[in-house]
């Protein structure tokens, strides 16, 4: 059991220091060579692009973002909206927004057929080589296509490039826990990944991708649960190069609501183990060496929730059978390695804001919030790994991957 809670114990914490040492590499490499804040500068060349927006049920915010992507600051650009057969006014309110919008143009779905789906027939029906994709209830800054841009047009072997999401609803606790948990986790692991070599997953809410890379694997799959996390694994086994760009921003909405967001992570959570299933076998391959870390980075943590479990059931038996002392937890609360491991999370927190205050000004506001997130959020995101794995496990293979609404947990 000892060697079981130092795993618990030191795989965080190592797992952090990475992160951050990753992403201080990362921000000495390229970030603090842009100054904050400033427009982007002039790219040798910019062709067409093609901003795709698949939509379910949108109707409350599809004009506000379709309204943003008009004042994309580049020269050419067409907007494609696929209303994936929504039952509230979205069809009508995209039919709507055709005529006062002339990039825009609307493809309909009869039936719900998902968001891959959708990706896929807007991305069929593009003009252009590059295609730009967000969420249905997205708000695309102005000159984000500019900075993914930059990348694809870097190198021909760049497939696909992943913005830099923020939250735009922050009045209860679960939006300010996320603000910081999607600076300091999401934003420093993307950081430290392309450092390190593969990136796990394209942010689903704001990516750009080279059409020839997405037709080299096959375009999005339709029955994986997790459309980013699938393409982004086969783009990189396919040795297409994956790249994250800070300044890129986008403002989405987040679950308000335990129930919301349980359903968000359960998904995700799911959709990682998917991925890792699905091509587990395929990485036994020298030339596929740089995805190891990635995958065995996903597997450790897979073990680590279980093992946590694990101990949280010793604990809970040992309430009731007196347990030998070398397998007995004598309780869940923290002591110093709890106390070093929150220090270590508020570090992380601390280091993360201060490279955000680069783009977001007064994001540090949120950090007095971020002493919950240990509690709340590795409880949440622990049980939720637990009980996805099952369930990719014994998924059937085809079965598509439909919406089931719009995952935000709002009131």
């Amino acid at each position: 059991m000892s060697v079981l809670l130092d795993f618990a114990f030191y795989y965080p914490l190592v797992m952090s220091m990475l992160w951050m040492s990753g992403s201080i590499l990362y921000f000495l490499r390229w970030e603090r060579r842009q100054p904050p804040r400033t427009e982007p500068q002039p790219l040798p060349e910019q062709p067409p692009i093609s901003i795709l927006v698949p939509c379910h049920n949108e109707g409350t915010h599809i004009r506000e973002t379709i309204g943003q992507l008009a004042r994309q600051r580049w020269p050419e650009f067409e907007i494609i909206a696929v209303n994936d057969g929504s039952t509230d006014d979205t069809g009508e309110q995209l039919d709507a927004l055709a005529k006062e919008v002339p990039q825009l143009r609307v493809i309909h779905f009869a039936a719900n057929q998902g968001k891959a789906m959708g990706l896929r027939m807007a991305a069929l029906a593009a003009r252009h080589e590059f295609l730009v994709c967000i969420d249905g209830d997205t708000l695309l800054d102005e000159n984000a296509a500019h900075w993914m841009m930059r990348h694809l047009l870097d190198s021909s072997r760049v497939g696909a490039v992943t913005g830099n999401p923020r939250i735009r609803n922050r009045s209860t606790l679960l939006g300010k826990l996320q603000v910081g948990e999607f600076s300091s986790i999401i934003g420093l692991i993307k950081r430290a990944q392309r450092v390190y070599g593969r990136i796990f997953t394209v942010s689903g809410v704001i990516a750009a991708f080279r059409k020839r890379a997405l037709l080299d694997v096959g375009y999005w799959n339709v029955d994986m649960v997790t459309e980013d996390i699938d393409v982004s694994w086969r783009l990189q086994m396919r040795h297409w190069d994956v790249r994250y760009e800070p300044n890129a921003l986008c403002w989405l909405l987040t679950p308000e609501t335990v129930h919301g967001l349980w359903r968000q992570r359960l998904r995700w959570a799911q959709g990682g183990s998917e991925v890792l299933l699905r091509y587990a076998s395929g990485l036994f391959n020298w030339r596929r060496r740089r995805m190891w870390p990635v995958a065995l980075e996903y597997l450790l943590s897979l073990v680590w929730a279980y093992l946590m479990l694990v101990v949280v059931a010793v604990w809970a038996v040992g309430k009731f059978v007196p347990l030998p002392p070398e397998i007995a937890v004598p309780s869940l609360l923290p002591r110093w390695h709890g106390v070093i491991l929150g220090l270590t999370c508020l570090t992380q927190f601390m280091l993360s804001l201060v490279i955000d205050r680069r783009y977001e000004t007064r994001i540090g506001r949120n950090y007095y919030w971020m002493i919950w997130y240990p509690i709340a959020y590795w409880m949440i995101n622990t049980l939720t790994t637990v009980v996805a794995f099952p369930k990719a496990l014994l998924k059937r293979r085809g079965v598509r991957a439909v919406w089931v609404s719009p995952d935000r947990g709002l009131r």
